[in-house]
């Protein structure tokens, strides 16, 4: 069995950055200081016409930038484009395709980690009954996962409910980075968003995540530096034991 990887415990939360404009993004950078070290720049943010520009500025202040663009397109296109985020010095980006894609991906990564979708963390399984898999939410994500280490990727994108089994069949050489993390569940689905397979901080931790990414209980809270350094120390509590 491989060894969980050596990652510091800061970096180990990842803000999702999900705002829509530049000037709201630098005010939530500020106010976080220290207390976030990675960010995820999606969809809405690279919108802005600022994507670049605000990465280039995280990584020469020392933080670590998550591309979460779903690339999906023909291999050459997305071959290409993983070739544009490496010159920027992102550190992770996300493929949510094939096999082809993903192995054209994995090809021209540079020093980036390229992480495979498996199955999005807003999918009950009604939806992926929709959608037409013939399987359960666990059994897509491990057989992604297995596809994923195979073409050379360096993670996958699964939900926190999926580590411990993804763990036991394909272990630490394989990163894990896991959207759905809620500090607090309850029963009033306002706790969970858009989101349907959910975890707290310290139960995905236990289960072996490697990464957590939470973006509304940090950006929409009264006090988003207090709710950033409360999750990070429930991470460092959860790693210590």
């Amino acid at each position: 069995m491989i060894e969980r990887p050596d990652i510091p415990d800061s970096d180990r939360l990842i803000f999702a950055l999900d705002v829509p404009d530049i000037d709201r993004a630098r005010e939530l950078i500020d106010t976080l200081g220290d207390a976030v070290m990675f960010y995820k720049l999606g969809l809405e943010f690279f919108l802005s016409g600022h994507y670049f520009e605000l990465a280039h500025t995280l990584k020469d202040n020392g933080k670590k930038v998550f591309a979460d663009l779903k690339l999906f397109d023909i291999p050459a296109t997305v071959a290409a484009a993983v070739r544009q985020l490496a010159r920027h010095g992102v550190d992770f980006c996300t493929i949510h395709g094939n096999d082809r894609m993903l192995q054209a991906a994995a090809a021209e990564k540079g020093d980036m980690g390229i992480l495979a979708v498996t199955a999005l963390t807003s999918l009950d399984q009604g939806d992926l009954d929709d959608l037409g898999f013939d399987c359960d939410a666990e059994q897509l994500v491990l057989s992604r996962a297995r596809r994923a280490l195979a073409l050379g990727c360096d993670g996958v994108v699964s939900s926190g409910l999926e580590v411990p089994k993804l763990r036991e069949e394909v272990d630490h050489a394989l990163l894990t980075v896991c959207p759905g993390i809620r500090p607090v569940l309850n029963d009033e689905e306002s706790a969970h968003g858009d989101q349907q397979r959910v975890l707290t901080p310290g139960s995905a931790i236990a289960g072996g995540a490697d990464y957590l990414v939470v973006g509304r209980p940090i950006r929409d809270a009264a006090d988003p530096r207090a709710a950033a350094l409360a999750i990070q120390a429930e991470i460092a509590a959860t790693l210590a034991r």
